[in-house]
């Protein structure tokens, strides 16, 4: 039987940005071999959102099922993805995230990365600090409605 290469994403990191303006990701978080680009968007939540391979390989498949004709849904899609950034690792896990994405996020310095399983995000310390907290019992429903 093969061993699982299944990277999932969860935690929270905190990671200083280099004079390039580099993020390491952590290296749990890290695809090896094979395909090794990530899709970054901004997140209406004023946060990145990157996806990972196999998510963005899942993405490709959605927008190629939109319909062409929709004006409105193409539109979308490309103001959408003129925002986006696609990047790869460095040898070293680094990121190299531009310019626009840093700045809807607010991040400079540091940026807190955190888990979402299958995706993660990236935040500004200041904001990541103070979003509104959770109540546990939002939490526990939540697990609830995934079925855990």
């Amino acid at each position: 039987m093969e061993a699982s290469t299944t990277t999932f994403f969860v935690g929270e990191f905190t990671h200083s940005l280099d004079s390039k303006g580099r993020v390491t990701i952590p290296s749990k978080w890290r695809i090896s071999g094979g395909e090794n680009t990530y899709l970054a968007l901004p997140n209406p939540g004023r946060y990145i959102t990157v996806y990972p391979p196999k998510m963005v390989a899942r993405l490709e498949e959605k927008v190629a099922e939109a319909n062409l004709s929709d004006v409105r849904a193409q539109a979308l899609l490309m103001e959408l993805f003129s925002k986006a950034h696609s990047f790869g690792c460095d040898k070293q896990g680094r990121i190299n995230l531009n310019e626009k994405l840093l700045d809807h996020a607010g991040i400079k310095g540091k940026a807190v990365l955190v888990g979402n399983f299958s995706a993660f995000a990236i935040w500004s310390v200041d904001r990541y600090s103070g979003r509104p907290a959770e109540n546990e019992r939002n939490i526990f429903d939540a697990m609830r409605e995934l079925g855990l």
